[in-house]
This record gives structure tokens, sequence and C-alpha cells, in this order.
């Protein structure tokens, strides 16, 4: 029996995903392998390379080419890990589009969507099911994804919604933005308020059907918040970055996340910032963002 643990970091090139794979990579063991993927070949091979030399690495580290906007391709490696590992132990989907103040919201809308949200559907239809017991999968969300956060008239697209459902929403959102009525809908316009409550609701969808079996076993699929970071990203939209953290700072307590002995039922499926749940109807929509950028 294979009993390796084997872990994956999607937008694992730089900042917060970087982290998170050097942080696997150092508190896992010398069996184990952490797949660092992203979608350029060079930058994957040379960040792989990187943390494989780092003094604190113990596990083995791959980088791995993998376009999360890419359903077949998420499937693929699914199906591969199945077939030679006999599923995977952690997944940690931290893929994001950097879009900044001055940018176009609705120009950048497709590759921002499907970055986030086609991504994150793909990798819970995928991953899911080969997922091990005791394992862990965690979406890298924002507290933005609240359901609080959106106009109340977007609530019940995204409260109890089943993933399907999600996907529906978030696909209508999308042709609302290019036919430009989103607004009239009470779709904000800044991008990342629905992306991030579809994260969220994505998983809360997941996580309600396979409750009680992976409660059961230990297995843990959640997303999570690491608090303000300090990256590239990120920085453009925040003009107070004194109380930011680095991405090894942020990536501790995502990572204890992975590590904790068994599973605290209170965070499971929840949205969980520094080991907290956040409540699910929290939150006020951000008028003053929205007001400020271009549509």
């Amino acid at each position: 029996m294979n009993t390796s643990r084997i872990a994956l970091v999607t937008g694992a090139n730089q900042g917060l995903g970087r982290a998170l794979a050097e942080g696997l990579a150092a508190r896992m063991r010398p069996a184990d392998l952490v797949l660092l993927t992203g979608r350029d070949q060079q930058r994957v091979a040379d960040a792989a390379r990187e943390v494989s030399r780092l003094p604190g690495t113990r596990a083995r580290v791959e980088g791995r080419v993998l376009n999360v906007t890419g359903t077949d391709a998420v499937a693929r490696l699914a199906a591969e890990l199945r077939a030679r590992h006999g599923g995977i132990d952690v997944v940690i989907s931290n893929a994001v589009a950097r879009v900044l103040p001055a940018d176009s919201q609705s120009a950048r809308a497709d590759e921002f969507i499907d970055v986030s949200n086609t991504a994150t559907h793909a990798i819970l239809r995928s991953l899911g099911p080969v997922l091990r017991p005791g394992g862990r999968l965690l979406v890298v969300a924002s507290s933005l994804g609240t359901l609080g956060h959106l106009d109340p008239r977007l609530h019940h697209l995204f409260d109890g919604a089943s993933l399907d459902q999600v996907e529906y929403a978030v696909e209508s959102w999308r042709s609302r933005i290019h036919n430009r009525t989103a607004e009239e809908a009470g779709w904000p316009r800044w991008l990342n308020v629905p992306s991030k409550v579809a994260q969220v609701a994505a998983v809360r969808a997941v996580a309600t059907g396979r409750r009680e079996r992976d409660l059961a076993d230990g297995t843990l699929i959640a997303s999570v918040c690491p608090g303000m970071v300090d990256t590239a990203t990120s920085r453009p939209w925040f003009s107070d970055y004194s109380h930011a953290q680095s991405p090894a700072e942020a990536a501790r307590a995502v990572l204890d996340l992975v590590f904790a002995e068994g599973v605290d039922p209170a965070l499971y499926g929840e949205l969980v910032r520094f080991g907290r749940a956040l409540p699910w109807h929290d939150g006020t929509p951000p008028v003053e963002q929205d007001r400020l950028l271009t549509p």
C-alpha cells in the first residue's frame, strides 16, 4: 500500500501559493510529494527547483504545468493521481488573476472569472472525488466571500445552492457583464466580491453532499481566508499595509488547518479565517470600492 502523501498547490509560482508550497514541503515527510503547479512551464520549473533546494525542505517537490481553467486538464490530472497514487491527500486551490484598480472590470471579467471560479468548479468536481480519507481540500478565498457582501437581490442565487446552481449563477453574471445589465440586476462593479462569494458557495455546495462521510474519516473541505497579504496582486488595492502579512506569515494559518489533528465540525464546509469560521450571512456591500472602479 502506498503510504506516501501527495499534495498539490495551484497558482504556486509566487506569492501566497509559493509560500504554501514551501510550507508543505517543509512539514511533510521525505517520502511525500508536493506538486507545485502553474501555467508557465519555465516559471513552474524554476519555482520547483528553488523550493527543492531550500534548507527546510523535506518532501519531494515537482513542478507541474496545469492550466486550472481547462476543465479537461484538471480531470486528466485527477485520473492520473487516482491511477498512480490512489488519489491525493492535500489540494490547495490558490490560482488568481491579477486585476489592477485602473483596469476595466468588464474587460477583464472573462479571465478573472475563469481563473477564480471556473477553476474552482473544476477542482471541486475532479479532485474532490479522488481526495483520500483524512485529506484536505482548501479553496483560498477572502472574507469578502460571505453572502452579505452582495446585494440582497442576489442572495437566493447562492444561499443553499448546489454546485450546478452556483455555476449557472456565475455564468449568468458573466453574461450580464457582457450585455451591460449587471449593475441594474444588483451585481457590483468590483469583480472580486461576486467571485469570492461564488467560490465559498461552491465549496459549501460540495461539502453539504459529503459532510457525514468526510467527518467520519477525518476529511476536511473548506474555503479559507488568509487575511491581508502583501503581494503584487493585492498591494494596488489598499492604501494602508501596516497590518499586512508576508506570504510566509499568511501561509501559516492555512497550513495549520492542513496539518491539524482531526476535523472540527464547526469548520467543515465553512469559510475559515485564522482557525475560525466566518458566518455565511455576514457582511455589507463594499460601496466605496465599487464607486471608484472603471466599469
